[in-house]
């Protein structure tokens, strides 16, 4: 019962994911399907909606860096059974991004605007672009796992989960990390950027960065030699741009 529990548990967690993964194109997109988003939310003094859109992002990226590096996993699995700890991870991080879409407070000043029809097309196009790469890299990588679900169902199944093994499927043999690449374009292609839109990109590719670092570490205490060696000749980012140098 406790292991079914378990399951069900990381079901919903998964569910709310995926809706607020579903809700954060719209957001950043500005689709009409959805109130707010990134263009059309609260309203405030602009110093006031700044500081105030700082600290969501603070918030967000606190919680998910936080909360991933292994040391606060070793302890947070002492109240957190070991099968629903990711499902937990998944269920917080989803709750501080909807916590940043529904306290988010527009800034319309005008950045850029692009009125050629061809030009824009292309935009929305990357936009697009960018959440399909960031979906299909979860896939690449092992979804259900990455998502929590995986691991209730090994527990129900009294499966043992296999040893992680480096591997670079399709978009990993040009970049180390595609699913935050797909992010930086979903965040910064769109043909009418905004003060708000901007800070929102600005902020969240800070995080990302970060947030980059913090989980190569992690990667080579994992994997050790053979991930130095597939950051020394594998682009973070863009691909063709080159790996990591040696200093």
């Amino acid at each position: 019962m406790v292991r079914a529990f378990y399951l069900a548990y990381a079901a919903i967690c998964y569910a709310i994911f995926f809706a607020t993964f579903l809700y954060l194109i719209a957001f950043v997109g500005n689709l009409p399907v959805v109130q707010p988003t990134v263009d059309f939310a609260r309203a405030a003094e602009p110093a006031t909606a700044v500081a105030i859109d700082i600290a969501l992002i603070a918030l967000f990226g606190i919680q998910h860096s936080v909360m991933a590096r292994p040391t606060f996993k070793a302890a947070w699995t002492r109240i957190v059974p070991a099968p629903i700890e990711r499902s937990t991870y998944v269920l917080f991080a989803s709750l501080a991004l909807i916590i940043l879409m529904l306290f988010w407070h527009q800034l319309t000043a005008p950045v850029w605007t692009v009125t050629n029809p061809l030009r824009a097309a292309i935009l929305w196009a990357l936009f697009g672009l960018g959440w399909l790469i960031v979906l299909a890299s979860t896939f690449l990588i092992n979804h259900f796992e990455l998502f929590g679900l995986q691991q209730a169902w090994f527990a129900l199944r009294e499966k043992a989960a296999a040893p992680p093994v480096l591997r670079q499927p399709l978009f990993y043999k040009f970049v180390r990390h595609p699913l935050y690449a797909g992010f930086f374009l979903a965040f910064w292609a769109t043909p009418a950027m905004t003060a708000g839109h901007l800070l929102l990109a600005v902020g969240l590719s800070i995080y990302m960065l970060i947030a980059i670092r913090l989980e190569e570490r992690n990667l080579i205490d994992t994997f050790g030699a053979d991930y130095v060696a597939y950051r020394e000749t594998t682009p973070m980012l863009v691909p063709g741009t080159g790996g990591r140098r040696r200093a």
